[in-house]
């Protein structure tokens, strides 16, 4: 990676096919697109998969592996804050 490249972040979005998950994965798209994050968006509609991650209430979304949102669409504001830079653990 070149200095001043972002890593890429894997984002799932957990759910059924709702609106609320096409309009998570919407929002997701389009604020990375807004602040130049390259993001990879797989959409996770298996029960047992998304039961995997302990998610009772959709949409859910996982970044990097880690559950950040529960349920409902998010902000823009919050989803803003996901795609900051942040050390990798």
């Amino acid at each position: 990676m070149r200095h001043g490249e972002k890593a890429m972040k894997t984002i799932k979005v957990l759910g059924i096919g709702c609106a609320n998950c096409r309009n998570t994965i919407r929002l997701l798209e389009a604020v990375a697109h807004d602040k130049g994050v390259v993001i990879h968006v797989e959409k996770v509609e298996e029960i047992q998969e998304i039961m995997r991650y302990g998610i009772m209430s959709t949409p859910g979304v996982v970044i990097d592996g880690q559950v950040v949102h529960v349920g409902g669409v998010p902000s823009r504001q919050k989803i803003e804050g996901w795609l900051q830079d942040r050390p990798s653990s």
